[in-house]
């Protein structure tokens, strides 16, 4: 079975917590803060892995997590960055971030995209070291790594799609144009998941990828039978090849055949409507000669604007035809171009004047204040700790927070709501 599609939850590695430590040596007196820095948490990372298939690695194991990062240590020692976790998906996955509202298209062998990114590490006491903070006895705790919940979802990497009704011999015509060995019988729904295979054009040095799409009923679209998971196969290729049987045994009529799969792919949208296509009316070795110069003229009236070619694939006949007009009609690919590098900010900057922070008050003596910078100021210490409430309050100044309260009415010993937690703050007024 073709696993195409599963639900899976990242969570990148937190960061590690800084280190309140002071240098104790003999011989130096008042060595002072030596706490390092905690590592940085691992990422969450999907790779696209040319070896694998589909997405049955995903099928027992739903959640996974990143290594998180070591804290810090006294001389200055830094704690360790997490290791990255790295998630292999087969080319073609999609990949989707309903929450943030994200998506990436891995279809390229290597490439590879961060899904979730670790947590920084939390700043240890020599970092918040001044003139007039000589002794800090404070840290800050590491930065949680993200979470998220992801959909994925597989689309092969098909050059040209062969579509049509079950028994058409899609498969035994793939079997004739490549090296795929798909499963071929005289009955509906042989196959039942999509198959892949490579023909090559050895003077021009070209490959395709060629898909033996399982058969499309009446209904597809609205997901009748496996539609759905059919038709996303066929998003991605560049020519559809309508695969129809000449002559049925069961005396359908060939034309409303093809008219039913064609109605099945402009309901189910994705372009597939507009998508460049050809006619290959297949096991043509049932009829005369006579016979099949009859169906090629009825198609070709029908069908002015598309090619439609007479084919059989057990004994060869109009199959180099086949060949050549698949080649023909796919357009050579460009060279991709080589990916942007991602910028990416190393440090956050706190601008003066509040910017981003918002200021409310709740009752007569309690406010709440709003914005990232500050919820993760608070985050990142502890507010038992009247060294590292004090170094908050210093930081809400520098802010513009404290000014924005004080325009407010904002009295000091009131309440504040930061996130989920609350203090009271005394700015510029010492407490024991």
């Amino acid at each position: 079975m073709l696993y195409d599609r599963a639900t899976i939850h990242v969570e990148a590695g937190a960061g590690g917590n800084g280190c309140v430590s002071f240098r104790r040596e003999a011989h130096v007196p008042r060595g002072g803060p030596d706490g390092g820095d905690g590592g940085r948490g691992g990422d969450v990372v999907l790779v696209a892995d040319p070896g694998l298939r589909d997405l049955s690695g995903f099928r027992h194991r739903r959640h996974f997590k990143a290594e998180r990062g070591a804290h810090g240590e006294g001389s200055q020692r830094q704690g360790a960055s997490g290791d990255d976790l790295e998630l292999a998906v087969p080319p073609g996955t999609t990949v989707e971030d309903l929450a943030r509202g994200l998506q990436f298209d891995l279809t390229r062998p290597g490439a590879r995209v961060v899904v979730a990114r670790g947590g920084g590490g939390g700043a240890g006491n020599k970092r918040f070291a001044t003139s007039t903070r000589q002794a800090p006895r404070f840290a800050e705790r590491g930065v949680a790594g993200e979470e998220a919940t992801l959909e994925l979802r597989l689309r092969l990497l098909a050059d040209v799609g062969l579509v049509g009704q079950p028994n058409a011999g899609k498969s035994s015509l793939l079997r004739r144009l490549s090296r795929a060995h798909p499963k071929v019988a005289d009955y509906p729904f042989t196959t039942l998941e999509p198959v892949l295979g490579t023909m090559a054009d050895d003077d021009a040095g070209r490959q395709l990828v060629v898909a033996d799409i399982p058969g499309l009923i009446e209904g597809a679209a609205e997901g009748a039978g496996l539609g759905h998971e059919f038709l996303a196969h066929v998003e991605r290729t560049s020519l559809l090849v309508h695969v129809v049987d000449i002559a049925p045994i069961d005396g359908s009529d060939p034309w409303e055949t093809f008219v039913t799969v064609r109605d099945e792919l402009d309901r189910y949208g994705a372009g597939l409507e507009d998508r460049p296509f050809f006619v290959a009316l297949n096991k043509s070795d049932l009829l005369d000669e006579a016979g099949v110069e009859a169906a090629l003229a009825d198609w070709g009236a029908r069908l002015r604007d598309h090619l439609v070619l007479a084919c059989s694939t057990v004994s060869g006949a109009g199959l180099p035809a086949v060949r050549g007009t698949i080649f023909s009609m796919v357009p050579v690919a460009a060279e991709p171009a080589a990916p942007a590098e991602e910028a990416v900010a190393e440090h956050a900057v706190y601008r003066p004047g509040g910017d981003g922070i918002g200021v409310e008050r709740t009752s007569e003596r309690s406010f709440r204040i709003t914005g990232r910078p500050v919820e993760r100021l608070v985050d990142r210490h502890d507010l038992e700790n009247p060294d590292a409430l004090a170094y908050i309050e210093e930081r809400l100044k520098a802010m513009g927070v404290v000014k924005q309260l004080e325009s407010r009415g904002f009295q000091p010993g009131d309440e504040i709501e930061i996130g989920e937690v609350a203090f009271a703050l005394y700015p510029g007024i010492p407490q024991e």
